[in-house]
């Protein structure tokens, strides 16, 4: 990147504004994880961390950041919102180690108005009041202008009034927030320079919300506008619809802008976890950057083009960000799908195995089973085991379990062209198939070798929606035989395995008849 690039400064007030997200409410621990994830990992700039005065524990957790911040090198990176009370705020935040204060004052004149039921004048004067007095006390004052983007577009001068009774007081950072997330990127612009070319002497920090899901689209417009400093949260965290991603922030300024940001690309997605995991809140699987989906390839022939040359890469490559890319495997497989996931397990199989793998993909993905590549051994054992063999087929099975209840299953079979019914109970599952089964065996003298051992596993790291094996040996009198079933569904796993024995020993009994 060039030396010449401008550097744009994010703050990250996932700590602060993330925090009003609907159920989210960080441990103090939390917090100073997620402050140390955030300023020594990422690499941000500035975090936001609290509100003032809100309560004992927000107070423990200030100061346990600004002790480690200030130990760490980061003393002046860590900013507290606080409020228009004089003294109160300012001494909550010095009582907490900090040195930044965020000045919560209002930007439009309706809530000038409305909710405080006072004068411009009348406002600015306690805004002075305050910031004079957090000055004397050694702090840097920042000023958010609240509801800007409103206050500016209903009575711009009501915000030009206010920025010239405070722009010579000592405030550090004028921040102006779209607080409602109403802006367009075409209104960013033009607001944003109005007001960069008025106060070509200040320091604006471009602060959006996501309502209309403009919020990263708004922070490049704010930046073409002047802006050197936006405002993020790791997530999307936020009132609403939440603030700006900063890791889409992140990298669109640096790959479309062509901007200098101080983040380690490699974080973003570690970062995301540890915010997912304390917030309770889910990232959506298609959630740029971190989304566990947005670096898989569905389609076959995008597997092909890749495998050709890639061609369906672009300069958002995983491993900017400690991913990797993948190769879904489902109904939209093709053979470059299937070739793709065996390179990355290491394996080989003939053309002809990895048509039989493909089917069995295909057909799995059809039922909508999630196949992934840790259920793929699976499946390729089930496919090289299997035979043709058709003698019979479960042609309809509903199986009723519950606490304290005797399983029973309801079956409907194909053997060699007869269709049974039959109904059977046991101690679970698949002992209920085993009971409705042999019902239906007498009828064709063949009755299952008993059971030897019962074997169920999901793939190594498997999810809950990973497939089942189930390997199962029988004892068939002179010798032992194994067979395998793969299912979504554990007992139905059990149940596919006991068919294959009941076919290969049907093919058998068929062929010594022959003989």
């Amino acid at each position: 990147m060039s030396s010449q690039a401008r550097h744009i400064q994010l703050m990250d007030t996932t700590l602060r504004d993330g925090e009003q997200t609907q159920g989210v409410s960080f441990a103090p621990d939390e917090k100073v994880s997620i402050a140390k994830a955030l300023l020594q990992l990422l690499g941000v700039d500035r975090i936001e961390v609290a509100s003032a005065r809100v309560s004992e524990g927000e107070k423990q957790a200030v100061s346990q950041i600004n002790e480690w911040a200030r130990e760490e090198g980061f003393d002046g990176c860590v900013e507290v919102l606080g409020f228009v009370d004089h003294t109160r705020s300012v001494d909550w935040i010095l009582e907490a180690g900090g040195s930044v204060i965020n000045l919560l004052t209002k930007g439009s004149e309706k809530h000038c108005r409305d909710q405080l039921g006072k004068t411009r004048k009348q406002h600015t004067d306690d805004i002075l009041k305050t910031v004079n007095y957090a000055l004397s006390k050694g702090l840097t004052v920042n000023v958010y202008l609240e509801d800007w983007s409103n206050g500016y577009h209903d009575n711009c001068e009501y915000v030009f009034a206010v920025m010239d009774s405070l722009q010579k007081s000592g405030i550090t950072h004028f921040m102006l927030p779209d607080t409602l997330g109403v802006l367009s990127p075409e209104e960013v612009f033009d607001s944003l320079s109005d007001m960069c070319s008025r106060y070509p002497d200040i320091q604006f920090d471009f602060h959006p919300h996501n309502d209309y899901g403009l919020a990263t689209a708004n922070v490049m417009a704010a930046v073409r506008a002047g802006i050197n400093a936006v405002h993020c949260t790791i997530n999307c965290l936020g009132e609403r619809a939440g603030n700006a991603s900063l890791a889409q922030v992140a990298v669109v300024l640096s790959d479309k802008m062509k901007m200098n940001v101080s983040i380690d690309e490699s974080q973003l997605v570690r970062t995301s976890n540890l915010v997912e995991s304390f917030s309770g809140k889910r990232v959506a699987a298609n959630a740029p950057i971190v989304g566990a989906d947005v670096f898989t390839q569905t389609a076959g022939i995008h597997a092909d083009g890749d495998q050709k040359g890639d061609l369906y890469k672009s300069v958002l490559f995983p491993e900017r960000f400690s991913r990797i890319h993948s190769y879904a495997l489902g109904k939209m497989s093709g053979k470059a799908s299937l070739k793709k996931n065996l390179e990355l397990l290491e394996l080989e199989l003939s053309e002809e195995n990895q048509k039989k793998v493909l089917e069995r993909i295909v057909k799995l993905g059809d039922s909508k089973h999630s196949i992934t590549t840790d259920d793929l051994p699976i499946i390729i054992a089930d496919v090289l085991q299997s035979k043709s063999y058709q003698h019979i087929k479960l042609l309809n099975c509903s199986i009723t379990s519950g606490l304290d209840l005797e399983a029973t299953v309801s079956i409907r079979v194909d053997i060699k062209g007869e269709i049974h019914l039959a109904s059977g109970s046991g101690n679970g599952g698949f002992d209920a198939f085993i009971d409705a089964i042999n019902k239906v065996l007498k009828l064709h003298n063949y009755t299952l070798p008993a059971l030897l051992d019962y074997e169920v596993r999901i793939p190594k790291g498997g999810h809950t929606s990973a497939l089942t094996e189930c390997v199962i040996t029988w004892d068939c009198g002179n010798r032992t035989r194994k067979t395998r079933g793969v299912h979504s569904n554990q007992v139905f796993s059990s149940v596919l395995a006991a068919l294959r024995m009941i076919n290969i020993q049907l093919q058998e009994q068929g062929s010594e008849k022959t003989d």
